[in-house]
Formats: C-alpha cells, structure tokens, sequence
C-alpha cells in the first residue's frame, strides 16, 4: 500500500516537472514596440464625497437630510439611499412614509424633468407624504450639488451654502410605477434643503 502511494506521488511530480518546463528556454525583456496602452485608471486618489439632500417627514412636514455620495447620477443608489430610510441618530427626529424596499428600484429620467421609478412587485402604492419625499429628493439630484469637505460628516453638511438652482423645481416631477399602479408628483412645492 505504501509503496503504490510512493509511486502515484513520484508520477504526479514528474509529470508536473514536465509540464512546467514545457521547453520554453528563458529569456530577456524583449523590445516590440511602444508600451501597452488602453484604459487607464483617472486617478489614484477617489472622488471627494458630494453631499445630496433627501427628504425625511420632521414633525409631519418635510425637512432635508444630506446624505454622502460618490456618484449622484446614479439615480438608483439614490433613490435606495432615500428608501432605506433616516439613519439610526436621524430616527430621533426624522420619520418615513416610504415603505422598506428588497431590491433596489429602476429609475430613469425623461428631458431632465420627469423621473420614472418602477418599484418592485408586492410594494403598495405610496402615501403623498410618500410620494412628496421621493419628489422632492429626485428633484434636488438634478440641481447642482456641492461637495463635502474632506473629513466633514453628514451632520456637518447641513452648514454648507447651497448652489444656485440651474432650473425651477416646478418643471420636475416623479412618477412612481407599481405592481398594477402608477402616481405622479411635482416637485413645485418641495422645501428648501437650507431650510
């Protein structure tokens, strides 16, 4: 028995011997040519966090909540961002009327003025409260944001001046798809995020 295991391991050691030296003979750098080229990463350093307000209900009535973000255009992070929910030191004074989501919703933009959010199977329609929340947050991505300094929290970003508006919010709306139902809600009435 011990001899037959000796062997099999002898076998597969040569074999493998065999295959790694597979009669390349070693070599120098050799010259072909310019070096490769391509993609190439933009920097080493990653973007600096932007703050993005979205709205939370605050004694019933809507109030803005920044939230960090590396990449506002991604409408869906977003959107999941507001639909998670305040955060758990946001939850003494914040409320939702969103529902919590299993997957992440599909959202997209139409003329830069109407959101289209198609939610996932079984989620009820919303509430207007609801519906005002993902509005108004929507409707604040497409406006200039600013960013966070290096080091500064949420918290902090409540202290940063606002950028000047690029458009009205009257002209933005969202509408929200569910499973079997569909609502829309303008912007037009959405608070100030300083305010």
């Amino acid at each position: 028995m011990k001899g037959s295991r000796a062997a099999a391991l002898l076998v597969g050691l040569t074999a493998a011997l065999m295959l790694a030296a597979c009669g390349v003979p070693p070599s120098d750098v050799i010259q072909a040519g310019v070096p490769a080229s391509g993609m190439t990463s933009p920097s080493a350093t990653p973007r600096a966090p932007l703050a993005i307000p979205v709205y939370f209900l605050r004694d019933g009535d809507l109030a803005s909540y920044p939230r960090k973000v590396y990449d506002p255009g991604n409408l869906g992070a977003v959107v999941r961002l507001l639909f998670d929910g305040p955060t758990g030191s946001e939850a003494e004074t914040a409320t939702t009327e969103l529902p919590r989501l299993t997957d992440t919703p599909a959202v997209s933009v139409d003329d830069g003025k109407v959101f289209s959010v198609q939610l996932p199977k079984n989620v009820p329609p919303l509430s207007h409260l609801a519906m005002r929340q993902l509005a108004c947050t929507m409707a604040r991505v497409t406006l200039p944001i600013f960013a966070l300094p290096t080091g500064a929290s949420p918290d902090s970003a409540a202290s940063i001046p606002p950028a000047p508006a690029r458009r009205s919010l009257a002209d933005s709306s969202v509408q929200v798809l569910g499973d079997g139902w569909a609502m829309t809600q303008s912007a037009a009435s959405c608070p100030d995020p300083q305010g």
